[in-house]
């Protein structure tokens, strides 16, 4: 299926427009049709929820509340536009970027080569770091994470999207499960911080770095649009069905709500339980989580420890799974599209890259472990001061002559996006003033 990454149409189907929800063979397609808006989540709960809301939580209380959701609001039309294009053209996100020029896929290309290396050796780190909180010893943190790549690796090259796609909604079912747990027992037990209790304010220039570090993850970076526009392929693949821009829809939402309840969930975690307990927490997101599990347990009881340090867990190993299939598929699929060379060939590649991930990401794991915290707030940061270009990528690409009008954004979307244009330009430029002008 090389066309799908070299620009070309691969499919233009009838269903659009049609009641899904009517007739035994639509709702069948339906159930075909959902995956990739559930893979989206998955990335998105990892490092942004378990890391930046659960820190938002434990230094703000409810204080962040609200630009939690105004970020995921911002971000929602670029999200969508991802998954919509693809059931409305029959090309993926990025062979529209490449439409309105390849300069566009290059700057796609840099960006993910820039972050994506280190966003997935971190989440390995995190995943690695709680899996050693299940009581193994003898063996080191680094060597847990390198195992965990390991496995993640061969799952996807033996296993393709099938695997994945089986996993990520099995870890979604037991995320959803212990994470309500978990939030149940953190409610019925009440916070620790005292009645009278008042934390520091988020809203000073002193706190903006941090607002940058959760709005980068907030849900996810805007690069993973294009994810979830290629898993559609993969997708129709083993089930030889294509969405439809309504089926499209339905999966998208599905996976978008769930990210956004997960991150209001962790950050309700991180007010209840470390929220005004007097602690200093650790800076770096490995020691966080760890201090996050053991408070927990220590509030509520030993007896709980399994289920938040499931619910954490579960949460960064989807999240190091989908970062293993993400940035090397979409990796490949940019080389496919400024190659000829490239233009056929990109399951080698696709391979090359995971390969090559991999190697990086235990490098680093290995090298540079005591910097990680260093490398994942750049990330991050990287990860936000590039959003304005790359939602404006997906609003060009969307607005595309080649986009059937009826599956356009309306003028509500078209609005919603400029807003969020509009909100991650004044926030970047927040950012620099802070950085590099403010003394």
């Amino acid at each position: 299926m090389a066309t799908e990454y070299s620009g070309g149409n691969v499919r233009r189907f009838k269903a659009i427009g049609s009641d899904i929800f009517n007739g035994s063979d639509n709702r069948k397609n339906l159930f075909k049709a959902i995956g990739p808006g559930i893979l989206v989540a998955c990335s998105a709960i990892g490092g942004s929820h378990l890391v930046w809301s659960t820190q938002a939580g434990a230094y703000y209380g409810w204080g962040l509340l609200g630009l939690i959701l105004l970020a995921n609001l911002f971000k929602y039309p670029f999200f969508l536009y991802g998954q919509r294009y693809t059931a409305a053209t029959g090309e993926s996100l990025l062979a529209g970027y490449r439409r309105q020029g390849a300069i566009y896929v290059y700057i796609f290309l840099g960006i993910n080569i820039l972050t994506g290396i280190i966003n997935t050796a971190g989440v390995a780190m995190l995943s690695g770091t709680l899996f050693a909180g299940y009581g193994f010893t003898g063996i080191s943190i680094p060597a847990f994470t390198v195992g965990i790549l390991l496995i993640c690796a061969v799952v996807i090259l033996v296993g393709h999207y099938k695997m994945l796609d089986k996993m990520a909604k099995a870890a979604v079912i037991l995320l959803t499960l212990s994470t309500v747990v978990a939030l149940g027992l953190a409610f019925s037990h009440g916070p620790v911080a005292a009645p009278d209790f008042v934390g520091p304010s988020p809203w000073t220039w002193a706190a903006f770095p941090f607002l940058i570090m959760l709005l980068g993850w907030m849900p996810a970076p805007v690069d993973l649009s294009a994810w979830s526009s290629l898993w559609m392929f993969s997708r129709e693949e083993e089930t030889g069905h294509f969405a439809t821009t309504k089926e499209t829809s339905i999966d998208f939402y599905l996976g978008y709500v769930m990210a956004v309840v997960m991150a209001v969930a962790f950050l309700a975690l991180g007010k209840f339980i470390m929220f005004g307990s007097g602690h200093e927490f650790a800076s770096g997101g490995i020691g966080f989580s760890q201090q996050l599990v053991n408070l927990y347990s220590a509030n509520i009881g030993g007896w709980s420890k399994p289920v938040i340090l499931t619910a954490a867990f579960v949460t960064m190993f989807s999240t190091t799974m989908t970062c293993i299939d993400g940035y090397p598929r979409s990796l490949a699929a940019s080389c496919t599209l400024v190659s000829e060379k490239c233009a056929s060939r990109f399951k080698q590649i696709f391979q090359i890259w995971i390969i090559l991930s991999v190697i990086a990401a235990c490098l680093i794991v290995v090298f540079f472990v005591n910097n990680l915290l260093q490398l994942l707030s750049f990330a991050a940061i990287i990860s936000f001061v590039t959003s304005p270009i790359l939602a404006y990528i997906n609003y060009k690409v969307m607005n595309g002559d080649n986009v059937p009008k009826e599956e356009r954004p309306g003028s509500s979307l078209k609005l919603l996006s400029l807003a969020g244009l509009l909100f991650f330009l004044v926030m970047t430029i927040g950012f620099v003033y802070v950085e590099f002008i403010r003394v």
